[in-house]
């Protein structure tokens, strides 16, 4: 059973909110909208080592903190696997 959540946050708390996100390791899924269009979507694999999602999210990241820098605001959505 998956549960979606949302949180709406300024442009340079973005990467720290997606980082923590994936720390959690309960997430299938992250989407970073704004104005309502989906800017980049992250799929991850239930219960990956975190080594392995540290070496796959650094380009990712980099890309989410190269976005962050253009926008004041944006939403994380994220599909959460319920335990």
């Amino acid at each position: 059973k998956t549960a979606n959540e949302k949180f709406t946050v300024s442009g340079n708390q973005l990467v720290d909110r997606v980082k923590q996100l994936i720390r959690e390791g309960n997430i299938r899924k992250v989407r970073v909208l704004h104005e309502g269009r989906t800017v980049l979507e992250i799929p991850l694999s239930i219960g990956a080592p975190a080594a392995a999602i540290g070496i796959l999210a650094a380009p990712v990241l980099a890309a989410l903190g190269a976005f962050a820098a253009l926008v004041t605001e944006c939403t994380i959505e994220v599909e959460k696997v319920e335990k």
